[in-house]
């Protein structure tokens, strides 16, 4: 009646006139829609949303947790590619953290499954030391293979004998020389991380204090096929994402000094939030000093193993066209397929890249 005055007629107005108790509801009802009315009662405000993008890209960049940035794009074209970001950010953790002796460098790949909890578990191992670059990442974007050979220190992109049906002819090349990163462990850091998420700390092995950890990636090359035009009016969601990557990398190596591949593998294990289930996968690893491994994101994305070019790889994403990918080592160089395509057609691709 309040809201509506049109209401206020008939039996129930009537009611409202004699009723006491009826009458005190309805001026608390009042009471409560002047107060919030007040409060909504202020100037819409004005946001212009293209200007604030664009004063932002126009910021220097903010070093990220392990140097890792991935761009946002819109809800619609998340299902796509979340399983791309999410394979490619926890691998490189996983990497970091799970090497054999004191040495790691691929030869092969194996799939493991991983959850929410285990990214933020995992992630939250990049805030129990101080990273650093000794070489830092140098992304080229060229019109041909031999300027991004050049840029890559002579290492040539692959060719793709045949696109699947709808994949743009429309291509981009990328190149980035050799990236050196340098992660040096510290327990107060540590210490103080899983004070901040409310977790006890397990106990560092001796000498994993200021013990380093020596990242090397590349040089790597790539072809995106589709159109990378820049946003429309500054704005994040007017983004073209590319309809097939596909990517060679010197195989990364991991070097470290002070501790080896078990007290790291039993100290990223003993981590808070880490589930089973990963646990039970690394373990399974035979070597892990040898394989790259491959996370799944269970919630978002499936993984089959299947070869490759005659090698082991793992396939990622299903035959429904909304995305697939597959990973390989092979001659001493990590291969990535990834797109908005079937999986067959990924494999495909795979396995005629020369």
């Amino acid at each position: 009646m309040f809201d509506d005055p049109d209401a206020k007629v008939g039996a129930d107005a009537s009611h409202l006139e004699t009723c006491g108790e009826c009458q005190a509801r309805f001026k608390a009802v009042g009471d409560d829609a002047r107060a919030i009315a007040t409060l909504l009662a202020v100037p819409e405000p004005r946001v212009d949303v293209d200007a604030a993008f664009a004063r932002i890209t126009r910021e220097p960049k903010a070093q990220p947790a392990l140097g890792l940035r991935f761009p946002i794009i819109r809800p619609a074209a998340r299902p796509a590619l979340v399983l791309v970001a999410a394979v490619a950010a926890l691998a490189v953790v996983i990497v970091a953290f799970t090497f054999g002796g004191f040495f790691f460098k691929p030869t092969t790949v194996k799939p493991v499954p991983v959850t929410v909890a285990d990214i933020q578990a995992l992630s939250q191992l990049a805030d129990y030391g101080t990273f650093s670059w000794t070489k830092q990442p140098d992304l080229h974007i060229v019109t041909s293979a031999t300027d991004a050979s050049a840029a890559a220190a002579g290492l040539q992109p692959p060719s793709v004998s045949s696109l699947p049906k709808g994949v743009s002819t429309n291509l981009t090349y990328v190149a980035m020389p050799q990236a050196v990163a340098v992660f040096t462990f510290s327990a107060d850091k540590a210490a103080a991380s899983a004070a901040s998420h409310g977790k006890t700390l397990p106990k560092m092995p001796a000498g994993m204090d200021g013990a380093t950890l020596t990242i090397t990636a590349g040089p790597a090359v790539g072809m995106i096929y589709g159109n990378l035009s820049q946003p429309t009016g500054s704005s994040a969601n007017d983004i073209n994402l590319p309809q097939l990557v596909v990517a060679k990398s010197a195989a990364p190596t991991a070097t470290s000094t002070q501790v080896t591949v078990k007290q790291l593998e039993d100290y990223m294990l003993a981590q808070p939030g880490i589930s089973q289930e990963l646990k039970n996968a690394i373990n399974a690893i035979g070597d892990p000093s040898t394989t790259l491994l491959i996370p799944v994101p269970i919630e978002y994305a499936s993984s089959t193993q299947v070869t490759v070019q005659g090698v082991e790889g793992v396939a990622l994403g299903d035959n429904t066209g909304v995305g697939s990918g597959v990973v390989w080592v092979k001659d001493g160089y990590v291969y990535v397929v990834v797109g908005s395509i079937k999986q067959s057609d990924a494999i495909d691709i795979a396995n005629n890249l020369k």
